[in-house]
């Protein structure tokens, strides 16, 4: 009986050493030559110039099952472009914006401009017209003062004092001193007194 098991056991090692060998021969037989086979036609494609994987990837897409999978790859990419189409259109319009308020400015600024030029002028003509008053006034002024220098001191006393403060100290300073002195010695004595007082200040 130790006999038979010990047979039986042997047999055991014996098959399953023989499935082993079955398998590294099919190994041998099959897939070293396929894998030899693999190398020499990439080699062969390569100094051919032929892209294995692109070829793969256009063989891949004429597989049933990998056409819906591109198709959503293309509905993404879709979407993808029609996101970012829609960001530069709002961009787009941000930037239109910008740029309006920024006409609006440049009109607003260009108006004021405008303004202040105009201000420029009439104040440059203002200015021009006070420059001919005044030519005006200092000539009349001298033709006033020659006419008093002209006139006797007893005429000129009385009307110097029917006169403003302020016009007839303009004109008594004006005047020489030799012709200055007979005049107020021909006013009262207040009104010499307030002149004199007036033009020393």
């Amino acid at each position: 009986m130790a006999r038979n098991s010990k047979l039986h056991a042997d047999k055991k090692i014996v098959e399953k050493k023989k499935s082993t060998r079955l398998f590294q021969e099919v190994l041998l037989w099959t897939l070293i030559p396929l894998l030899f086979t693999t190398m020499v036609l990439l080699i062969i494609a390569y100094v051919a110039d032929v892209n294995v994987f692109d070829k793969a990837k256009e063989w891949s897409k004429s597989l049933p099952f990998t056409d819906q999978k591109q198709a959503d790859d293309e509905n993404e990419d879709d979407l993808i472009i029609e996101e970012r189409v829609v960001e530069l259109q709002a961009e787009i319009q941000e930037k239109e914006a910008q740029l309006f308020k920024l006409q609006e400015n440049l009109a607003k600024s260009e108006d004021e401009k405008k303004v202040l030029l105009d201000e420029q002028t009439s104040l440059l003509a203002q200015i021009e017209a006070l420059k001919m008053e005044k030519e005006d006034y200092k000539r009349d002024m001298k033709e006033i003062i020659s006419t008093f220098e002209k006139m006797s001191a007893k005429s000129a006393a009385p009307v110097i004092t029917k006169m403003s403060d302020a016009e007839a100290i303009e004109i008594l300073t004006k005047l020489k001193p030799e012709v200055l002195a007979p005049i107020l010695e021909k006013m009262s004595p207040e009104d010499a007194a307030k002149y004199t007082s007036l033009m020393t200040k």
